[in-house]
């Protein structure tokens, strides 16, 4: 025992050493940091060539000085290459360069080509572009590029682009990674894996499948599995795209459907090695393939995958069942599958899975034989072929993305041939010159320019020609040759050789070419690379570059992506969002916006999230009050009979918004205040079954949480609203409806806790009773506030910021905001990451800069404002960056869109911050910034501000960028979170004073306003009118404005009157030929100035504007958009309007010395029309009696009803005074003024009395006619009177039965269609 025990004393040392070792260089494995070029062996190096026994490939290693101190080719050009075998596949993850030691050759870019076989190589991608690595500046520095994913190859090639200026190219080089080995299995189409489980039936919640596969073919099923209950998972290829197809079950029913199918990929018969990863958690699914990962989850309600016996790989199971047949076997190699753990590959060379179904089961992957050819824009490849054959024979298989281009051009004895594309068909052009030109055109196909492989075959012979496409003989297209041909022997493909024939238009080839034959030969363009046949010019041998630049999809939202070989663009039509990638919403982000851009009450598109993932929906937009509310309705009707009671006697109404969940979180979660009405109508059906039972009747809201209260009432109180103001029909209960009584009652109110709303379901538990009913209404969800659009902090310290997490790194990023301040210098925000930093900043008081780096050198946007940006106001800016370009946009009018370089970070990637202000000690923003939105998400500023010092939140002064949106005179007052529109001291109404107020005079009607004797002045004091002009605080005023619009059928009649205490006024009448006069009578004259503006009826039944301003005695009139006229009151007059005391609208009746003119002509019948928008100074006397909720000293007599008839002038273009045929000059103004000139100078007192009396007995004939058609109308039945119920607020029995007549307005709205025929 001592003995073994003195051994271990011994042995412990070399035991722990050995432990330390392992856990020493396990480690650096996993790290995967081995140097991998240096320790190879001098022959493991080739080249293109080399330019001196010294500058052999074998010396280009890492920091090495043998020789001349690395590699450097014979010639300096794009076609030389140095390639490294590394001795057996590994995983490289690194390089690093030197230029040739102390010599002036080295690369300044280069690209990466790697490959399995010395065949078929592919070029490194990054961001979906082929990868030009920044190289060396000298010759002794070391520049190290991480890959963005390893290359798992033998070979790697190193291809220089750019050398040294100074001197050549040379390079010494070091790749870093770590040893691979797989298993590797070979398929022929026949042979299948069968990995049998150990139970016979496998329930799986939990996935994990993981392989690579190698392949030329487009098609084939690579794993399926399936169980008898419909479950399901297969992976296979289809037109060489990966698709995974997985059901966990559907019911027999077909109401619930599981089938889910993703794709991904594309391209992938490119003969390369792809990796595929499914990973699923009962139903949410990881579908990676070549890193790309997509997230879904499965359709159905089901979670686990019910499969029966087994899984196999490379095929459909003998089992299968006949529906999955049809579907080709997988033909190519695979390597490192696993499924849920299990190693299957090294379970089948270990002979544990079945394999029966292989004919020769080999564990190596088979080169092809395919050599492809890479042609760019400017590439061709020219080969020999026999010369003066009377047939002509070439085939070849293609793949492009481009509609357009030359694949074959040969010169004959006598003309020429030509096989292209054209719009994506196969077009073939033969043109004879022999003896006369004879041009023949055949095409085929359609759509070739998909990216897939395609086949063409011409055959010339004898007479005729033959053209297949795809090899499809049924459908080859044959066309009749009028003479016999003789072949040239020379062939050019890709179409860039004008240099070298001028009679082939150039429409160069991009794509790749494979199995080309020329008179039924395959060439031999291994030869041709070696130049011992035929020549090439910017031509990648046994290489296809091809790119699927749609995959993965860049454009974002639903956008469809089409591409050329060298660029995609995305169709946004219909998605809803605009910009390169489909990025940037169309929409604004809530009705709050759309308010303070001027627009009125409507049905609007919103997107809350801008660029995020939920789409924009549709909403109502109520701006016709001060707030702004923000409506979505249901599918309910009103009052909504509750019937079909479930077993349980349960009724269930669902109520949907036609949004979705998401959407409507977006709207209830950014509002202030939100509320939704609900009402319950009950006979015999209880609702809450108050106090303290159980309820009948519940309500599902967010979250699918149910509630017990009901409209009027809180969250865990179980009472209606008469519940809670104790007036509930019976106060034993504290709902209406759960009396329980025989009559119709009703619980109604508004549910106003937002973050239970909206209501989805109802469910009513109290109608099955014999006698029960009920009825349901729940109107819209209504909310109003924006608290993301008015979220704002001010700066008030240049070195205040304000710190958030950094924002996540996206394919695109965009980023807005608004912005007020008085500073010309400040930084918006920034932020840095290791080689990647973002910046916005304003400069100079008028330029917004945007800049940034992706890792390919700095881009800078620059917006320069043609007004200053530093004035205060509210300014918008917004700024994207993604894979195409970047857009710089101030106040959405100015803007710079700069092509981003496709070389660079796809994503950006930020170690710091995100600074909101000063950041780097650079000068910080002073002023206001507002609803700052990075990808969609809002960044609380306000929340953010109260803890850090220099910056405060929210911000005041909105009125001076958005009060010009306060029109006609509305004053603009400030809000904590937006502002509103004071329309009190205008004729007007609205959220931005834009409403006209006016109403319909019927005979007899009008409206009378009253100043105060010893408020009267002062009422007028101190306000500004429309035109600016100050009201003097005199109480006798020496200028005033009124303004209104008429329309009427009728004259003569009084449109305004204003009387005073002393014998002056102001009056504007319609004479009885309908041209209008304007009556001032101020004193010092024997008669009233008067105004007439002839020859204009004014009584057309059309809307007319009338603005009258008088300053002393200027007087100044502008009827509708003529242009304005100038009067001048004599000398003599005063220039005092002396102790206003009313005025009249529509007719006088006044008691005192009043022109007996006016009350003999004009006063009587009375004016019948339409009167809108009457303001003298700051008085609205029509505005006054029509809105009942306003305290004013106004009197209406006979009906006003509400209307805007009069509301909208003509829109006739402003004609000049010299041009207008009505125009009157102020000479045209006679003075004095009287219509009874004719008959004699003054007014007969006699002829006053003899024309009342007339007037009276009219009065009395028109009495007798109305009560005469009443009494008729009244025998035909249309007549019905209510007068009880209108007599007491009425004028006379006709007013009473007008107030009571329902059709009243009705007749209103037809009489004032007439005034418009």
């Amino acid at each position: 025992m001592s003995d073994f025990t003195a051994l271990l004393l011994l042995l412990l040392p070399v035991l722990c050493s050995i432990i330390s070792t392992c856990s020493a260089t396990s480690p650096g494995s996993r790290r995967c940091e081995d140097s991998l070029a240096t320790p190879l062996p001098y022959s493991s190096f080739t080249s293109s060539s080399v330019y001196n026994r010294g500058c052999g490939a074998g010396y280009a290693k890492l920091n090495r000085k043998q020789g001349a101190g690395g590699w450097s080719p014979l010639d300096t050009d794009r076609y030389q290459w140095l390639q490294v075998d590394l001795g057996s596949r590994k995983q490289v993850v690194a390089i690093a360069t030197q230029g040739r030691y102390i010599s002036s050759d080295w690369t300044s870019k280069y690209r990466l080509l790697y490959s399995d076989t010395q065949k078929n190589w592919r070029p490194y991608l990054q961001d979906g572009n082929i990868w030009t690595f920044e190289g060396n500046m000298n010759s002794e520095g070391v520049v190290r590029h991480e890959l963005q994913h390893a290359i798992l190859a033998r070979y790697i090639r190193f291809i220089p682009l750019e050398w040294s200026r100074e001197g050549r190219t040379g390079v010494r080089l070091e790749l870093y990674g770590c040893s691979y080995w797989a298993d590797v299995i070979s398929f022929d189409g026949h042979g299948v894996i069968s990995y049998r489980f150990r139970s016979k039936k496998m329930k799986i919640v939990k996935d994990v499948i993981s392989l690579k596969f190698r392949t030329t073919a487009g098609e084939g099923v690579l794993l399926h599995g399936e169980g008898q209950q419909g479950d399901y998972i297969s992976v296979e290829l289809h037109r060489a795209r990966l698709k995974l197809s997985i059901n966990l079950g559907s019911n027999q029913y077909g109401s619930i459907q599981g089938h889910t199918s993703v794709t991904s990929g594309s391209l992938l018969d490119d003969d390369h090695w792809h990796s595929v990863v499914i990973e699923r958690y009962r139903r949410n699914v990881n579908f990676t393939l070549d890193q790309h990962t997509q997230q879904f989850r499965t359709n159905g309600e089901f979670d686990h995958l019910d499969l029966d016996y087994e899984i196999s790989f490379g095929g459909l199971p003998v089992s299968a069942k006949p529906a999955s047949g049809g579907r080709e076997n997988f033909v190519g190699c695979m390597e490192g599958i696993t499924y849920n753990g299990d190693n299957i590959t090294n379970l089948v060379r270990r002979k544990k899975v079945d394999t029966s179904s292989f004919r020769n089961l080999t564990f190596s992957c088979a080169e092809s034989n395919s050599f492809p050819v890479f042609f760019n824009s400017t590439s061709f490849l020219q080969l020999p072929g026999q010369s003066d054959s009377d047939t002509l024979s070439v085939s070849l298989s293609f793949r492009t993305w481009n509609p357009n281009g030359l694949l074959v051009f040969t010169a004959l004895a006598d003309g020429w041939v030509e096989v292209g594309l054209t719009e994506g068909k196969v077009t073939v052009y033969m043109n004879v010159t022999q003896k006369k030109n004879t041009r023949i055109d055949i095409s085929s196909g359609s759509g070739l320019n998909d990216g897939q492989w395609h086949s063409v075959h011409l055959n010339a012979v004898e007479n005729y020609a033959m053209l297949t496409v795809d090899g499809d003989e049924a459908s080859t297209i044959r066309t009749a040759i009028p003479i016999q041909i003789q072949t040239g022997g020379t062939y050019y493909f890709g179409g860039y050789f004008l240099h070298t024939n001028s009679r082939s238009p150039q429409r160069s080839f991009q794509g790749c070419m494979q199995m080309i034959h020329i008179d039924d030969h395959l060439a031999d363009l291994r030869a041709v690379e070696q130049g011992q046949i035929g020549t090439f010019e910017n031509v990648s041998l046994d290489m296809c570059a091809i790119i699927d630049r749609c995959v993965p999809n860049h454009c974002e939202h639903g956008g469809r992506c089409s591409q050329t070989w060298d660029t995609f663009s995305c169709n946004c039509s219909g998605t809803g969002y605009t910009g390169a990638t489909c990025h940037t919403s169309m929409y604004q982000q809530s009705c709050e916006e759309y308010k303070y851009q001027g627009k009125s009450s409507g049905s609007y598109w919103i997107d809350p999230d801008g660029s995020g993932s939920i789409a924009p929906f549709r909403v109502n937009c109520d701006m016709a009050e001060g707030k702004i509310w923000t409506t979505l309705k249901n599918n309910l009707s009103p009052q909504t009979s509750v019937t079909s009671a479930d077993q349980e006697g349960k009724a269930v109404l669902q109520i949907t918004y036609n949004l979705t969940d998401e959407q409507v979180l977006l709207v209830t979660g950014s509002a202030e205040y939100c509320e939704q009405y609900v009402a319950y109508t009950c006979r015999m059906s209880r609702l809450l079954n108050t106090p303290g039972d159980v309820p009948f009747t519940w309500w599902v809201g967010r979250a699918n949480e149910r509630h017990s209260y009901w409209g009027g009432s809180g969250p865990g109180i179980q009472k209606c609203s008469c519940g809670i103001e104790h007036n509930c029909t019976d106060p034993k209960h504290y709902c209406n409806c759960d009396a329980d009584l025989r009559a119709w009652k009703e619980d109604a109110g508004l549910l106003v806790y937002k973050d239970h709303l909206p209501v989805s379901q109802v469910v009513v538990g109290d109608t099955s009773r014999a006698g029960s009913e009920a009825k349901l209404t729940v109107g819209p969800l209504r909310c109003q506030g924006d608290r993301n659009y008015w979220n704002a902090a001010s700066f008030s310290s240049p070195a205040s910021s304000l710190h958030f997490p950094s924002f996540r790194g996206e394919t695109s990023t965009d980023i807005s905001f608004y912005f007020k301040t008085s500073s010309t210098h400040g930084v918006f925000l920034e932020n840095i990451g290791t080689t990647d930093f973002l910046h916005i900043e304003l400069r100079g008081g008028s330029v917004v800069i945007f800049s940034f780096d992706v890792g390919s050198g700095r881009v800078e946007l620059t917006v320069r404002s043609p007004v200053p940006l530093n004035d205060n106001q509210w300014h918008r800016v917004e700024a994207e960056k993604n894979v195409k370009e970047a857009v710089l946009q101030l106040n959405g009018q100015y803007r710079e869109v700069r092509h981003i370089p496709p070389q660079g970070h796809t994503k950006l990637e930020f170690y710091s911050e995100l600074y909101v202000g000063a950041s780097s000690g650079q000068r910080g923003f002073l002023g206001c910034m507002r609803a700052l939105k990075i990808n969609g998400m809002t960044f609380d500023l306000e929340e953010r501000a109260k803890l850090t010092p220099g910056v405060n939140p929210g911000c005041q002064g909105h009125c001076s960028s958005y009060g010009m949106h306060c029109k006609n005179g509305g004053k603009c007052v400030e809000q904590y979170n937006g502002y509103s529109c004071d329309c009190s001291l205008t004729a007007y109404d609205g959220p931005f004073c834009t409403d006209d107020v006016g109403g319909y005079f019927e005979t007899g009607t009008l409206v009378r306003y009253d100043f105060l004797q010893e408020a009267g002045p002062f009422a007028l004091r101190e306000v500004k009118s429309q035109s600016g002009v100050s009201v003097p605080s005199e109480a006798n005023l020496t200028q005033e404005e009124l303004v209104f619009s008429f329309s009427t059928s009728s004259s003569p009649s009084i449109l305004v009157y204003i009387s005073s205490r002393t014998q002056d006024y102001l009056a504007v009448v319609l004479r009885h030929n309908g041209t209008l006069q304007i009556r001032y009578s101020l004193g010092g004259l024997a008669e009233p100035y008067t105004i007439d503006v002839d020859h204009r009826n004014m009584a057309n039944g059309q809307p007319h504007s009338v603005n009258l301003t008088r300053n002393l005695r200027e007087i100044r009139v502008q009827l509708d958009h003529y242009p304005v006229s100038t009067y001048t009151m004599p000398e003599a007059s005063d220039t005092h309007f002396n102790l206003i005391k009313s005025i009249f609208l529509g007719k006088v009746f006044e008691t005192g010395q009043i022109d007996p003119i006016l009350i003999e002509r004009y006063n009587t019948p009375g004016f019948v029309g339409c009167l809108s928008r009457v303001q003298f100074n700051s008085i609205a006397p029509l505005k006054a009696a029509l809105r009942s909720g306003m305290a004013a000293p106004v009197s209406t007599h006979g009906i006003l009803v509400p209307s805007n008839c009069g509301a909208s002038p003509l829109t006739i273009s402003p004609m000049a005074s010299a041009s207008d045929p009505w125009h009157i000059e102020a000479a045209g103004a006679v003075f004095p003024f009287s219509e009874d000139k004719a008959s004699g100078v003054g007014v007969d007192r006699n002829s006053a009395i003899i024309g009342g009396i007339i007037s009276m007995v009219i009065f009395t004939v028109l009495c007798i006619m109305v009560f005469v058609i009443r009494h008729m109308f009244r025998h035909k039945g249309s007549y019905h009177t209510n007068e009880a119920k209108g007599a007491e607020s009425a004028d006379c029995a006709d007013a009473a039965i007008i107030v009571n007549d329902p059709a009243f307005t009705e007749t209103i709205d037809e009489s004032k269609k007439e005034w418009f025929i």
